[in-house]
C-alpha cells in the first residue's frame, strides 16, 4: 500500500488561518477529502494520513469524521493541550477512536525551548500510554530542543516533520546536518521527506536544491525511519502534488523497489500502525 504520511483538510477560516498571507493566496479555500481523492488516485497513491493544521481539539474532532467517511484516510495526527491538568482524560477519551494514530503541536510557531518545558515534557511521556505518535514541527533553531525532548521520551515515537525546514532557499545546511545528525541517533526518531519545496524559492526552485538535504537525512536515518509526505495543500505555493512526489521519487529510484515501498509506504504503515 502506498501512503502519503503528511497532508491537510480544511474549511478555510479567514479569522483563523492567519497563517495564509497574501503571498499563499492559493490556500484561501476549502481543502477537502473529495478534492484530494483524485490527485491520490492520478498519482497512484491508496491512502494518507491528515494532519492538523489548527490549535483546536474541534480540529481533531474534524479530521477523525474525515477518516470515519473517507477509507482513504487512513490514519489522523491530531491536537490535545499537552499542558492541560486534564490531558489524561482528554487522551483517554480521544484515545476511543482507532483513527486516531498520534498528535502535533505547531511548535514551530512558539518560543524555542517550548519542547523542552516540563509540562510539554510530561505531556508528551504520557503519549505512550495510549500508543500514541508525537510529529515535531520546528524550525532549526529549534532543533537543540527537540533533541533534548526525544532523547528524555524514549518511550515515544516521534517524527520529525519537512526535514525540520532547512534553509533550502538559502543553501545553509551545516548546522541543520548536524543536528540531524544527533537526532537520528536516537531509534524512536523517524523523518518526514515532505514539506521541502515551500523552504526553497517557490517560483525559482530545481530538484538539485533538495538533493543535498536529501542526501544527509538518508545518510542518517537510512530508509527505514523516512516517509514520503506530500504537505498537500500547502505545497501548491511552490509545486503540484505530481511535482512533489515526483522529487522524491527519483531520488529514491536509484535504491531499488524495497526502499521505494518503503519510503512511499511500508514505513508510514509501521509508525503510525495503519
Amino acid at each position: 500500500m502506498t501512503i502519503d504520511a503528511h497532508q491537510h483538510f480544511w474549511h478555510f477560516d479567514a479569522t483563523r488561518d492567519t497563517w495564509i498571507t497574501d503571498d499563499m493566496s492559493v490556500l484561501r479555500r476549502d481543502f477537502l477529502p473529495a478534492d484530494l481523492e483524485p490527485v491520490l488516485a492520478e498519482n497512484g497513491i491508496d491512502g494518507c494520513v491528515a494532519v492538523q493544521a489548527d490549535q483546536s481539539e474541534a480540529e481533531t474532532q474534524f479530521l477523525i469524521r474525515m477518516a470515519e467517511t473517507y477509507d482513504f484516510v487512513k490514519g489522523v495526527v491530531g491536537w490535545v493541550d499537552l499542558q492541560a491538568d486534564t490531558l489524561r482524560d482528554r487522551l483517554t477519551t480521544l484515545a476511543q477512536h482507532p483513527q486516531l494514530k498520534g498528535y502535533r503541536h505547531v511548535a514551530q510557531g512558539e518560543p524555542v525551548d517550548f519542547l523542552t518545558r516540563p509540562a510539554v515534557v510530561a505531556g508528551i511521556r504520557q503519549l505512550a500510554d495510549f500508543g500514541m505518535t508525537y510529529d515535531i514541527l520546528i524550525y532549526p533553531t529549534q532543533l537543540k530542543a527537540a533533541l533534548q525532548l526525544v532523547r528524555s521520551v524514549p518511550e515515544v515515537n516521534f517524527v520529525v516533520d519537512h526535514l525540520a525546514k532547512p534553509y533550502i532557499k538559502t543553501k545553509d545546511i551545516t548546522r541543520w546536518t548536524s543536528y540531524m545528525a544527533e537526532l537520528a541517533k536516537c531509534p524512536n526518531v523517524s523523518c518526514k521527506l515532505s514539506g521541502m519545496v515551500t523552504e526553497a524559492d517557490w517560483q525559482n526552485w530545481s530538484k538539485k536544491d533538495f538533493f543535498p538535504y536529501l542526501d544527509v537525512v538518508f545518510d542518517y536515518f537510512g530508509p527505514n525511519r523516512l516517509l514520503f509526505g506530500s504537505d498537500w495543500p500547502v505545497c501548491l505555493v511552490a509545486a503540484n502534488y505530481t511535482q512533489v512526489k515526483t522529487l522524491v521519487e527519483e531520488y529514491v529510484s536509484p535504491w531499488g523497489d524495497e526502499v521505494r515501498a518503503k519510503v512511499f509506504g511500508g514505513n508510514a504503515i509501521e509508525f503510525y500502525g495503519l
